[in-house]
């Protein structure tokens, strides 16, 4: 299996207010599986079909409000992704988290407004 590399899409998020329709709806069309994150009681896993590990995730959202798709882009510094976002007109929406795994990720936003995030996976 060959390693991602850095600066490139490797993870999205899709939001959902009714993750259970979420899920009928990308599994019927895309045939993608799910799981719920062991991490996270809030948070369903996506795999595809053949697909050695997850590629996705559906964040179980409150209000429909809410809702929303991201894509998340690996990096080698979430801190200093995060700065590089503010020098070039972005902004930082959700500062630098770690998850319990050692995961640790940003939400930024592009000058036109769009949402991203960026993210470095655990320390092996």
């Amino acid at each position: 299996m060959s390693v991602p590399a850095f600066n490139t899409v490797t993870w999205f998020q899709v939001g959902a207010d009714a993750p259970d329709e979420a899920r009928r709806f990308y599994g019927d069309m895309f045939g993608w599986k799910f799981a719920l994150d062991p991490d996270d009681n809030g948070y369903d896993l996506i795999s595809y079909p053949g697909a050695d590990a997850p590629s996705g995730g559906i964040s179980h959202t409150s209000d429909p409000s809410e809702n929303h798709a991201l894509f998340f882009v690996l990096v080698q510094d979430v801190d200093a992704a995060c700065a590089q976002a503010e020098e070039h007109g972005g902004k930082v929406i959700v500062p630098s988290l770690t998850a319990s795994s050692g995961l640790k990720f940003a939400h930024l936003q592009d000058p036109t407004g769009n949402r991203f995030g960026v993210f470095t996976p655990p320390s092996a």
